[in-house]
């Protein structure tokens, strides 16, 4: 089980970073994006999607979820990463 401490932010870059949710919504919403503005909503909703993801983990015991704040920075650490994917499936789709 990995726990999460009220401030560790190694631990929280690389479930952010590797966090497969976060990298297959943000990639197809980038590829999808008709707009480069759009890039910005899909790294926001794969954020969510990868959030979304770590607390089902919690609910059902991969994560011990206890640390105050550390949530928070996941979420903009993931939106962060969503937004890298986001642009690389934008320039990689077919114009």
């Amino acid at each position: 089980m990995i726990a999460i401490n009220s401030f560790d932010p190694w631990t929280l870059v690389l479930l952010a970073a590797l966090n497969p949710a976060i990298i297959a919504v943000a990639f197809w919403m980038g590829r999808q994006a008709d707009q480069a503005s759009k890039v910005l909503i899909a790294g926001f909703a794969a954020s969510c999607a990868g959030f979304l993801l770590y607390w089902l983990g919690g609910q059902v015991g991969v994560f011990a979820i206890h640390a105050i704040g550390g949530e928070a920075a996941l979420f903009v650490i993931g939106f962060f990463f969503g937004l890298a994917w986001a642009a690389l499936g934008y320039y990689l789709r077919k114009r």
